[in-house]
């Protein structure tokens, strides 16, 4: 029997895996970088053991030193998690070597699908080699690991030597390895997996089916299950591939077979031979614990001649620090409050007060609703994510509640495709425009009616505030009854709370105040100053930095005094384990160039200024 399990991982899943050690009685060991000495999974286990540096290659990439951990630890088990070391066959050896049990699928099954290139061979099928323009659009893709990191499209020829470059650059980041393939892209495929677990003993279950369609940057963001809309025949088809794939490799464990269909075909991608982000909506349907099977499988326990039956329809939706107006860039800063309505389940990494920082995935949370039909796990979990209470930097919880309601959705009838399509109206700045006034009211409660106007008390007092890239000015007064605004009849107003009446109709305005950062309901505001800064100037043609992050690579050869082209790519940030290009914004010289190879730099950092060849 286990009884000291160390999770080899971070943030929400190692969160995930510890409470159910804790609900089996298994005593759980954490490791933790630098960045993550007072992360929330940190502070969870039982037992923490730190890898000194901050970086994913110093750290979480480094299996000697996690083995090391787990042995000084004292604990009997590995448990990989998904992400960084949980597909490489060489650090399960190491467990195994050391003496430790692997909470996983043996080594030789992982050296088979770890790598899509090897599983896709094992299935027969073979990637590009020479591509030409009769093979157009291809997507360049790294042999290892997942979570679209290592991926990129190319829709002309000239474009592949940079996106293999890049492809592979950012693989080796994430994964420690470089290896890229290329295969077609298919532009409106859906994306449908099949959640497999298999026992010691001979047993594949096939636990349905997922939609995981809606991706940014190839990265999953709102997945259900069972998947809509398969005929019988292509969902049975689904299942007898993917226990297919799993008896070719004999494989144990938790893993995932995942497909692109298209044109009523399922096309193979791949198989993850971990557990996967998406994982809880199979959990609500089918009623498992799969963490807990895992573990099981590694006893050497056997499992049923059945899977249970499956029940109802699960949604699930990943919270993101991004902001997907701006190219999805990922956000850091002080998470204040994270909390969702009940009903609902969130999985998360982070508590009230955490920092994300800029070394990791920006995943906030995983929030999954379960009902008896779609419609109703599809309205549940909008309702809940719009109520939810998620004060700190910007996120993509509008997104997620505009793309639960969208009528492509709602009707089933989406593709990898969706977000390419509906970005702009998913994103269009739709806030409530009393919002500035209630955070002006709720900032104004308890000062002094007269204040700085002692002699005249009805002078109206200003306030202004950005809201979804704009500003907004308020005016209100204070009167003998109170507060008072043109527009609306301020029916209560403290530091908390303002209801506000508009043409018959109250509402109630929840406000939280952190310094200039506002949050009324589900509207994020900064507080301006009331006199703008007249320092506060750039040159024209400043190139500043869309996000926290690294500073990795500047073009060959730019100095200051160059010639550029617009859309040159100019400086490479990674950021969050993505890399992000900073091209010239038009055809000019370079005036100035602040940025270097190992820079770290915050957001709004000036990284160089392009003076455009006409002025």
């Amino acid at each position: 029997m286990i009884s000291s399990v160390l999770v080899a991982n971070r943030g929400e899943i190692a969160c995930r895996v510890f409470r159910t050690c804790a609900g089996l009685g298994i005593r759980t060991v954490a490791v933790h970088s630098d960045a993550d000495g007072d992360a929330l999974h940190t502070r969870l286990a039982d037992t923490a053991v730190r890898l000194p540096g901050a970086a994913p290659a110093e750290t979480y990439l480094r299996g000697d030193l996690i083995v090391k951990a787990a042995l000084a630890a004292g604990a009997d088990a590995v448990h990989p998690g998904y992400g960084f070391l949980s597909e490489n066959p060489g650090f399960a050896r190491a467990v195994l070597d050391a003496g430790l049990v692997w909470i996983g699928p043996p080594p030789r099954a992982i050296e088979a699908m770890a790598s899509k290139t090897r599983a896709k061979k094992l299935l027969g099928i073979e990637p590009l080699h020479e591509v030409t323009e009769a093979d157009l659009p291809v997507l360049v893709k790294a042999a290892a690991g997942g979570g679209g990191r290592g991926m990129r499209i190319v829709r002309r020829l000239a474009e592949l030597p940079a996106a293999l470059e890049g492809a592979r650059a950012e693989a080796a980041s994430a994964f420690g390895d470089g290896e890229v393939f290329v295969e077609p892209y298919l532009e409106h495929g859906r994306h449908v997996e099949v959640q497999i677990l298999a026992d010691t003993h001979g047993t594949v279950w096939p636990l349905g089916t997922r939609d995981c369609s809606l991706q940014r940057r190839h990265q999953k963001v709102i997945e259900e299950a069972p998947a809509p809309g398969l005929t019988p025949a292509l969902a049975d088809e689904l299942r007898t591939l993917a226990v297919r794939a799993a008896r070719a490799v004999s494989y144990t464990g938790a893993g995932t077979v995942e497909f692109l269909v298209a044109d009523g075909r399922a096309h193979f991608l791949e198989m993850n031979t971990r557990l996967q982000v998406e994982h809880p909506v199979t959990e609500a349907v089918f009623g498992l614990d799969l963490v807990a099977e895992q573990i099981r499988i590694a006893e050497g326990h056997a499992l049923g001649t059945e899977p249970p039956h499956a029940r109802g329809h699960a949604v699930e939706a990943r919270l993101y620090a991004e902001d997907p107006a701006r190219d999805w860039a990922p956000q850091t800063g002080t998470l204040h409050r994270l909390a969702v309505p009940a009903g609902v389940r969130l999985d998360t990494g982070y508590a009230d007060g955490d920092t994300i920082g800029v070394h990791y995935d920006p995943m906030l949370a995983k929030v999954v609703a379960h009902a008896p039909t779609r419609a109703e796990a599809i309205r549940r979990l909008a309702g809940a994510l719009e109520s939810a209470a998620v004060h700190g930097p910007v996120t993509n919880r509008d997104l997620l509640v505009r793309s639960l309601r969208h009528p492509e959705f709602t009707a089933a009838r989406t593709d990898t495709g969706f977000y390419d399509r509906h970005l702009g109206e998913l994103t269009e700045p739709a806030h409530d425009p009393h919002a500035p006034l209630a955070a002006a009211l709720a900032d104004a409660h308890g000062r002094s009616r007269f204040g700085g106007w002692r002699n005249v008390p009805a002078q109206p007092q200003v306030k202004r505030y950005e809201m979804a890239g704009e500003e907004h000015e308020v005016r209100y007064r204070h009167t003998r009854d109170g507060l008072a605004a043109d527009g609306a009849r301020v029916v209560h107003a403290d530091a908390r709370l303002v209801v506000l009446e508009v043409d018959g109709v109250q509402r109630r305005y929840e406000v939280a105040r952190y310094g200039d950062q506002v949050h009324v309901g589900a509207t994020r505001l900064t507080a301006l100053p009331r006199f703008p800064d007249p320092t506060a100037q750039l040159a024209p043609g400043s190139l500043l930095a869309p996000m926290p992050g690294t500073v990795v690579r500047v073009a060959e050869g730019l100095t200051e005094g160059a010639t550029v082209q617009a859309g040159q790519g100019l400086v490479w940030l990674e950021a969050m384990k993505m890399q992000h290009v900073i091209s010239a914004p038009t055809t000019g010289t370079l005036t100035a160039l602040h940025a270097e190879p190992g820079r770290q730099v915050e957001p709004g950092a000036l990284l160089a200024v392009v003076q455009e060849t006409s002025s």
